[in-house]
């Protein structure tokens, strides 16, 4: 697997990443301001359990890279419009904003927090399939190669997404407890089978 750290690095690799904003909230909850897209300095900070200085710090040294992708420092007029839009109640004479994609790209830079490392991992371990994949391997193979990668991506949303889901609704389910289990079981046959198949392969 690639070590995520290479993103702390890559400009490059962030920027084929950022699309990938979604991946924020399956490692922790996001919230958001008001007005449903952007965060405050403190609400990243917070976010990623780092103190202001990082991200300030973070912002002064890739500032450019960050406002391509959404970071804005408002003041005078346009800030005092956005707390009017917003509802935001505060005197501050200017007020950073992060857009989500900007949020991610903080997590693509952003050392000294394990939120942030683990928003790396998990950018890494979903597209590390498909782009380690040999280029050179005969017509034949890559269709092969191409079922075992579905058959794999299959057998873990089976086991980390659907069979949890089962779990849940049986706990708070008694009407319909029975079809349930028997749903589950049938889920985690087809789950068994497909990882028979894989190691048969």
């Amino acid at each position: 697997m690639i070590d995520e750290s290479v993103l702390l690095e890559s400009r490059t690799l962030r920027e084929s990443a950022l699309e990938r904003t979604e991946v924020l909230d399956r490692v922790k909850a996001l919230s958001l301001l008001p007005d449903g897209t952007h965060v405050t300095t403190a609400m990243v900070a917070t976010y990623f359990e780092v103190g202001l200085e990082a991200i300030k710090s973070l912002v002064k040294d890739h500032r450019t890279e960050l406002e391509t992708n959404g970071y804005r420092l408002l003041t005078g007029d346009e800030l005092r419009s956005f707390k009017n839009l917003s509802g935001i109640q505060s005197r501050t004479r200017s007020l950073a904003l992060f857009s989500r994609r900007a949020v991610l790209n903080i997590a693509m830079l952003l050392r000294d927090s394990e939120v942030a490392r683990q928003v790396r991992t998990y950018l890494l371990d979903t597209e590390h399939p498909v782009r380690t994949q040999p280029v050179d391997n005969p017509p034949h193979r890559e269709t092969h190669s191409l079922d075992d990668r579905i058959d794999q991506r299959i057998t873990h949303i089976l086991g980390k997404t659907v069979v949890p889901m089962f779990n849940a609704l049986i706990e708070t389910s008694d009407e319909h407890r029975r079809e349930l289990i028997a749903l589950r079981t049938g889920v985690q046959t087809v789950e068994r089978r497909l990882r028979q198949h894989h190691a048969r392969l």
